[in-house]
C-alpha cells in the first residue's frame, strides 16, 4: 500500500497522525514541504523512495512555518540529509534558536485541544547551519514552478505555496480543512473549511488578509496542514465564502489575541497583550469554593432541621 496520497501531479501528501506534510517532484529529484510531527523521518524516506523511485536525498525543505507539528521530524531529516532549509525571514528566529512564538491561547476555539494548548512546545529549535531565507520575490530556489504567498498571522512568516500551471495550493495553516481545535473533528478528519488554528494564532487581523489573499488565487486544489485536500468549484466558493465572513465566522470574541495581535520582528517577540487566564482561572476557582461553601452550608441547615 502506497505511503500517502497524490493530491495533484508530483504531489504526495503524508499524514503524521494529526498534520500534513508534502513531497514535491522537481524533475528528478524532490523536495519535502514541511515535516509532520516529530517521529516520522523514517516515514518520510520510505514515501519519498515510493513515489521518486530512488534514494536520493532531497533538493531541500521548504517550511510553511516553524511550529512544532510542522517541523517535529526535521532534525532527524537532516541528520540524514544535510540539505539546505528554506523559510520566510520572518520565521528565522523560531528556527535559529533567537526566540519562542508567542505564548497560546487555550480560551478559544471551544475545544479540548486549545484548552491544552499551553502544554504545546513552542520553540525555537536551532537548524541556523542549514538555514536559508526565501527570497523576497516570492521565487522557491528548489522549487521553480512554484511561488511563495506571504500569508502572515498564524505566525510572523507564514507563507503558502502555489503552482500557477494548474493552480495547486499548498496553504500550511492559513486555513485548515479541519476543526482543529476539536480532539473529535481532529481524530475523525471531519471536513470543514475554517481559519488557522485558533489557539495558535496571534495576529487576526493578518490572518483575514491572507486568507483574502489565497481566495484571489482561485486554487483548483488546496492542500492544507490539517484535513483532507479540497478541489474544485465548491471548494472556491467556499473559500471565498470563508474570506468575505472571517471576522464573524473565525476571529474569537474573547482571547489573549482578538482586539491586540502579538508583536513580532527580525528577532522574535517584542510585545504581548495582557494574559487573560490567570483572572479567569482565579475566577473559577473562586467560583468553585462559593459553590462549595454555600452547598456545606445548605447540608448543615439541612442537618439542624432532623
Amino acid at each position: 500500500m502506497r505511503i500517502g496520497e497524490e493530491v495533484a501531479p508530483g504531489v504526495l501528501r503524508v499524514r503524521t497522525l494529526v498534520v500534513n506534510l508534502y513531497i514535491v517532484k522537481t524533475g528528478s529529484s524532490w523536495v519535502l514541504v514541511d515535516t509532520g510531527l516529530r517521529g516520522y523521518a523514517g516515514t518520510i524516506a520510505a514515501a519519498a523512495h515510493e513515489f521518486v523511485g530512488s534514494d536520493k536525498a532531497p533538493e531541500g525543505v521548504v517550511l510553511t512555518h516553524g511550529h512544532f507539528d510542522h517541523v517535529g521530524s526535521l532534525e532527524a531529516i537532516l541528520e540524514k540529509w544535510p540539505v539546505p532549509v528554506f523559510a520566510h525571514r520572518l520565521e528565522r528566529p523560531y528556527l535559529n534558536g533567537e526566540s519562542a512564538y508567542p505564548p497560546p491561547d487555550p480560551l478559544v476555539g471551544r475545544g479540548s485541544m486549545s484548552l491544552l494548548s499551553r502544554l504545546y512546545p513552542r520553540g525555537p529549535i536551532d537548524i541556523s547551519r542549514h538555514l536559508n531565507l526565501l527570497p523576497e520575490d516570492g521565487s522557491v530556489p528548489v522549487m521553480p514552478e512554484w511561488r511563495a504567498v506571504s500569508t502572515p498571522g498564524h505566525t510572523p512568516g507564514h507563507v503558502s505555496l502555489f503552482r500557477g500551471s494548474d493552480a495547486t495550493l499548498i496553504a500550511g495553516d492559513a486555513v485548515v480543512m479541519t476543526r482543529q481545535e476539536s480532539a473529535i473533528a481532529v481524530l475523525t478528519q471531519r471536513e470543514e473549511l475554517h481559519g488557522p488554528p485558533a489557539y495558535f494564532t496571534p495576529d487576526w487581523q493578518a490572518s483575514a488578509a491572507s486568507v483574502r489573499k489565497l481566495a484571489a488565487l482561485e486554487p483548483q486544489v488546496l492542500a492544507t496542514g490539517h484535513g483532507v485536500v479540497w478541489r474544485g468549484a465548491q471548494m472556491r466558493q467556499a473559500l471565498h465564502g470563508l474570506a468575505a465572513n472571517f471576522e464573524r465566522q473565525e476571529v474569537p470574541q474573547y482571547g489573549r489575541y482578538t482586539t491586540e495581535p502579538a508583536v513580532t520582528d527580525e528577532h522574535g517577540v517584542v510585545r504581548l497583550p495582557p494574559d487573560p487566564f490567570p483572572k479567569i482561572a482565579a475566577g473559577l476557582a473562586a467560583t468553585a469554593v462559593a459553590f462549595g461553601l454555600m452547598s456545606q452550608a445548605g447540608k448543615l441547615r439541612r442537618s439542624a432541621y432532623r
